[in-house]
């Protein structure tokens, strides 16, 4: 075990910033133009603040990073996300017991830290960029077996989303030109 461990930080990878981002807007952004042309009886400029303010909270949701150092793991946002809502959390290494594997509703695996006194359980984040890095230094620091753990959602499905999304994004253009 390597006490020396400089911090390391893990942000959200930027294909699954970019890719949702994305999504987000090519699913928003026709909404004032087709409420237009539907005569839906609701004023412009509120659509346009309830997408702008979707789109901080998604940023918001989006700024989640891992922090390892040599005290422990925590993860954190920007003070201007986590004096809102989202506080993160924090674990030394001393207190982590285990690695916990659960299911999801939809079929993919999860893990959780499990703490000494089994009080508490912290979700591993899963779509940080340097995925396989962060799970080695828990290794390290833990000494939990991290080989089989593998990230919730692959590269490729969010490059698939995000081709797709291109393709929303052309019927968002064809869309909009019609409600012009």
């Amino acid at each position: 075990m390597n006490n020396s461990l400089k911090e390391s930080i893990f942000p959200i990878s930027p294909l699954i910033k970019i890719t949702l981002l994305n999504l987000y807007f090519a699913l928003t952004i026709p909404l004032p133009f087709l409420a237009k042309f539907t005569a839906v009886n609701l004023p412009l400029w509120l659509f346009y603040l309830f997408i702008a303010l979707g789109a901080i909270v998604i940023f918001g949701v989006l700024s989640e990073r891992v922090i390892l150092n040599s005290e422990g793991i925590r993860v954190n946002y920007p003070q201007w996300v986590s004096w809102l809502w989202r506080k993160g959390w924090s674990l030394s290494w001393s207190d982590i017991d285990s690695l916990k594997m659960r299911t999801t509703g939809q079929g993919g695996i999860v893990y959780y830290f499990v703490t000494k006194n089994r009080d508490k359980a912290y979700l591993l984040p899963m779509r940080v960029a340097g995925f396989n890095q962060m799970v080695q230094e828990v290794q390290n620091r833990t000494n939990i077996d991290t080989t089989d753990i593998r990230p919730l959602a692959q590269p490729w499905m969010y490059l698939f989303l995000l081709v797709f999304t291109f393709f929303l994004w052309l019927m968002d253009i064809w869309t909009i030109s019609l409600g012009i």
